[in-house]
């Protein structure tokens, strides 16, 4: 909660309660003025000079591009590894500002300074001075308050009335003050947060303006803005699946932690309090060591530790275990002991005591004991749900009737997949359908069920099955590809892993997936994107044997995963790849590709802009009529869009991810020529908001602020041969491998790039990827 609102009718009553409220204005206040004196000495080493100027920016834009995001797991989604990138792009925008410096510094005093100053002083000062008075009021009133109450009673009438008369006076003075201090108070408060920010603004604004072309720098800043959103969307969509699914194993765990113990096969570990028996007359005493039982060399590793002593560790004692024995209460009048017969110490039994039952019996069980014991094992959905789904004739009939349904039913629902249906409703429809009378309800014309219940009863068929779809011995095979490589490796990946699926899994994988591709392509009408869905079926389609957290951190590769499926259904089903990479093999390493970092008076008006694919036409290559913008409604997150296939358009080469040499950037996409190419424009300009606006392109005859006169003379096309492998990271670019012969081949407007065109495609070329012929 923020602060409490003063009112004047408190004032008069001066409670403690009161006083805590103006102390807790008076403490924002300070923070407020410390904060301005803080940036004002931070303004003032910008404005003393040029060179002072340059340095603290840079030392700013230094700050910004050295600090990163620690992520939980073993790798980053392409959407995270954008966000973090983000940061060095704010850098490297501060970079160019500072190149600009002179411009901007002809009225950063008057707009920024200056204003902060006379607010601080004015306002903060007005309120620090009133402050000192109303304590003074408040030390006055109360002293001749308290020396009124000490008078005497048998004081003559005059001197008690003079006296009371003094005090009330006093008091009027400082109810007086305490309502304008109270009401100075609350207008600094609500005054700052336009005072201090107003200047901030001006302060940009006189940045734009003093910058050469700063319409071409807004528009910049606009798109990376949308792009990062984008990334930022789908990482918190991602987060709030996550977030589910932890939440749902904490309360699994807290209702029953000891089936949900952490096992290894290789390995026991916990706490026991172990006997340590010390010479007559002193006995013994019970230490707590953490234990780890290595199974198969039967070797007992402790570690002493006190978690009250602030967590200190000791030294780490190993014995080789014999065997085990559990004491009866009848020998040691304590419970849950073991005795422990030591190898390397003939004739030695080490007494260790459990923590409990559970602990005891599952310390019996790892160290070999007698005593029978169950433990988790790990379950099937099925058997937790108490539903008997089965991947055979009657599940695939259920899946197909759900399919057509929905499609003829609600294809257009908003939140299709997400709203959920009653639980008792889906539960009854699931348990009907997988019955042997299932053919005969066909859910696409039965009024009784709901279209929410029909997705919400496909989803937790599909969940309850003893095996997901994508089956628990390839999960892993299927995450590592999320997880590194280029779009175009993933998708291979993918593809030859969803042929190694059972006939049935695989059959039963493609009539969903072709179902989810229908859904995103009614996306602008239900509003659930290839992202969306996602995030719906990573954890549907494919899960982990085993439910820990790190697991679920893993939860936003099944959502790419997923999202690379929706979007390759048909190139992936329609046959098993010819060939299938090699894990690990070795990668071509290309010279490092020249930064496209641009002036940005050097930069095109036309621009991406997201939603003007939706309310603008593309300009067509020949300058003709233009077309319609492509529908969006597909659109996937950054690590699965740029796998789009270079079928999707002529000008469309297929991305892929930076190679290790590489600057990762994102390129003002140029609008255009058909739908398909819109909507693949539209998706490779989502894909990396890492340094946006990095990127001149005219391919498509969009018009450049700095477009060459006509009379000027047009380059010599000439023939290159590539030397290198390349895979285009965005769709203005060519990929291509090595010995690629290219014609028409122009410079660019873009520093260390070309133009050219390679099997009837055109587009940019890395000048030191090729030589010329």
């Amino acid at each position: 909660m923020g602060l409490h609102p003063l009112e004047f009718s408190e004032c008069y009553l001066d409670s403690p309660g009161f006083r805590e409220k103006i102390k807790s204005h008076e403490a924002e206040l300070e923070k407020t003025n410390r904060f301005i004196k803080e940036l004002y000495k931070d303004g003032k080493n910008l404005i003393n000079a040029t060179k002072q100027l340059g340095m603290a920016q840079r030392k700013f834009a230094q700050c910004l591009g050295e600090f990163q995001f620690e992520y939980i797991g073993d790798a980053k989604t392409d959407d995270e590894k954008c966000i973090d990138d983000s940061l060095l792009e704010f850098s490297s925008f501060l970079k160019n500002l500072e190149d600009q410096r002179e411009l901007m510094m002809r009225n950063i005093t008057e707009t920024l300074m200056k204003p902060l100053e006379k607010f601080r002083k004015e306002q903060l000062g007005a309120a620090r001075a009133e402050r000192k008075k109303y304590e003074k009021e408040t030390e006055k009133y109360y002293s001749s308050l308290e020396k009124l109450l000490n008078m005497s009673a048998k004081k003559k009438e005059p001197q008690l009335q003079e006296a009371d008369s003094q005090v009330e006076l006093m008091r009027l003075h400082f109810q007086e003050e305490s309502l304008d201090y109270v009401c100075k108070l609350q207008e600094i408060q609500e005054r700052k947060k336009f005072e201090c920010v107003e200047p901030m603004l001006a302060f940009f604004q006189t940045v734009f303006t003093f910058y050469h072309q700063g319409f071409e720098l807004a528009n910049d800043f606009d798109h990376y803005k949308q792009a990062l959103q984008i990334n930022i969307q789908n990482t918190r969509s991602r987060f709030e699946g996550a977030r589910l699914e932890v939440h749902e194993l904490m309360k699994r765990i807290r209702e029953a932690p000891q089936e949900y113990r952490q096992t290894s096969p290789i390995s026991s570990e916990g706490y026991l309090y172990v006997q340590e028996k010390r010479p007559p007359p002193f006995g013994s005493s019970w230490v707590k060591r953490y234990c780890t039982f290595v199974k198969e060399q039967k070797i007992l590793h402790m570690v002493t530790f006190d978690h009250r002593s602030g967590g200190k560790m000791g030294e780490t004692e190993s014995v080789t275990l014999k065997s085990c024995v559990r004491k009866t209460t009848d020998v040691l009048d304590r419970r849950f002991c073991l005795d422990l017969d030591i190898t390397d110490r003939p004739g030695t039994v080490l007494t260790v005591q459990s923590m409990s039952e559970d602990d005891h019996k599952f310390w019996m069980q790892a160290m070999g004991g007698k005593e029978p014991v169950g433990h988790y094992l790990g379950r099937t959905c099925s058997k937790e749900r108490g539903i008997d789904a089965q991947l055979d004739d009657l599940g695939l009939t259920f899946v197909q009737n759900s399919i057509n349904a929905i499609e003829k039913r609600g294809i257009n629902d908003q939140g299709l997949y997400r709203v959920v249906g009653v639980s008792s409703k889906v539960q009854k429809l699931l348990s009907l359908m997988i019955e042997e009378k299932s053919h005969e309800v066909d859910l696409s014309t039965s009024e009784e069920w709901d279209v929410k219940t029909i997705t919400s009863a496909l989803k937790l068929y599909l969940r309850s099955l003893p095996e997901p779809l994508m089956t628990y011995g390839l999960y892993k095979d299927f995450i590592n590809p999320a997880k590194s490589g280029s779009p175009e490796s993933r998708f291979q990946a993918i593809h030859c892993l969803v042929h190694k699926l059972p006939d049935k899994n695989q059959h039963t994988l493609g009539l969903v997936l072709k179902h989810l591709a229908n859904v995103a392509d009614h996306s602008k009408q239900n509003l659930m994107t290839v992202a969306n869905l996602g995030v719906v079926f990573g954890p549907t389609l494919m899960r982990p044997q085993e439910e820990t957290v790190a697991a679920i951190m893993d939860l936003k590769f099944q959502n790419i995963v997923v999202e690379i499926l929706i979007e390759q259904h048909q190139k992936i089903f329609a046959g098993a790849p010819e060939s299938c990479p090699a894990p690990g093999g070795p990668v071509l390493l290309a010279p490092t590709r020249q930064s496209k970092k641009v002036a940005r008076q050097n930069r095109p008006l036309a621009v991406y802009n997201p939603q003007a694919l939706d309310i603008k036409s593309a300009v067509s290559p020949d300058g003709g009529s233009p077309t319609p913008a492509a529908d969006d409604g597909s659109t996937g997150s950054s690590d699965s869009v740029e796998s789009q296939p270079s079928s999707h358009s002529a000008l469309v080469a297929t991305p892929s991810d930076t190679p290790p040499e590489k600057s990762g950037h994102t390129p003002l996409s140029s609008p255009l020529s058909n739908t398909s190419t819109g909507r693949a424009n539209f998706l490779g300009g989502a894909s990396c908001a890492g340094s946006a606006g990095s990127r001149e392109t005219n391919l498509t005859g969009a018009v450049s602020s700095d477009e060459a006169p006509a009379e000027e003379s047009v380059p010599v096309a000439r023939k290159a041969e590539a030397v290198y492998p390349c895979e285009a990271e965005h769709d203005s670019e060519l990929s291509f491998q090595i010995g690629a012969i290219f014609t028409g081949v122009t410079p660019s407007r873009e520093p260390g790039w070309l133009e050219g065109e390679l099997e009837g495609k055109k587009g940019l070329i890395p000048e030191n990827y090729v030589k010329f012929l």
